[in-house]
């Protein structure tokens, strides 16, 4: 589990493939590996990976983590068009007694959202965000959403889809104010309203069949 608090960009430094399988590499400073066991699960773009090796770089200077994506999260995610030199936004997993300043992110992609709009202005950006149709219902007005990992604030809701309004300090912190237009940003939306809308679409078509 996540909190959608994106703690720093990683670089990607190397994809290669295997088969239908794509092992990344990414190079992060070396303070975001303490203690980090082989089969930990990170947080890159939002979508939830399993370490699979760690070291760090001859001079010490950077740790190299590498992760093995397969082609079922290569369909569902914006990994899969990451090159040598992208930033991607970087979350380790929850432990006991982190501060929850976003909100709970399992780490499971549900879409790809395409930006379609950006406007700044002084000290902030919006950004207009276009979903697949089914995907739709679930972004709600000041609800959440995770956008490439990082927990947020729906601005505005659209026919097309919704808006976000960003703060300076996260387009810094993270790799949305990178985007440009056309680019699909990973998607998970807030898992409570997930299940409370399903859960109420499920029994009133009980109620009507009844």
């Amino acid at each position: 589990m996540f909190t959608g608090i994106v703690q720093t960009q990683a670089t990607v430094i190397a994809n290669s493939y295997q088969h239908s399988v794509m092992r990344l590499v990414l190079a992060v400073s070396p303070q975001y590996v303490t203690k980090l066991a082989l089969g930990a699960s990170i947080a890159i773009n939002g979508c939830c990976l399993t370490v699979v090796k760690v070291q760090l770089t001859s001079d010490c200077a950077l740790a190299e983590v590498y992760f093995d994506v397969i082609d079922e999260t290569l369909k569902l995610t914006n990994l899969g068009k990451l090159d040598a030199g992208c930033m991607v936004n970087f979350e380790r997993s929850m432990t006991l007694g982190t501060e929850l300043g976003g909100h709970i992110v399992s780490g499971h992609i549900h879409c790809i959202a395409q930006v379609n709009n950006i406007i700044h202005t002084d000290g902030n950006c919006k950004i207009q965000l276009s979903l697949p149709s089914k995907w739709q219902k679930y972004v709600l007005y000041k609800g959440f959403v995770c956008v490439n990992g990082a927990s947020l604030t729906v601005g505005e809701v659209d026919e097309q889809g919704f808006w976000l309004h960003l703060i300076p300090e996260t387009l810094a912190i993270t790799n949305i104010g990178k985007v440009a237009i056309g680019d699909g940003l990973n998607i998970e939306v807030d898992q409570q309203t997930y299940t409370i809308i399903n859960t109420v679409e499920n029994y009133l078509r009980l109620q009507s069949s009844q």
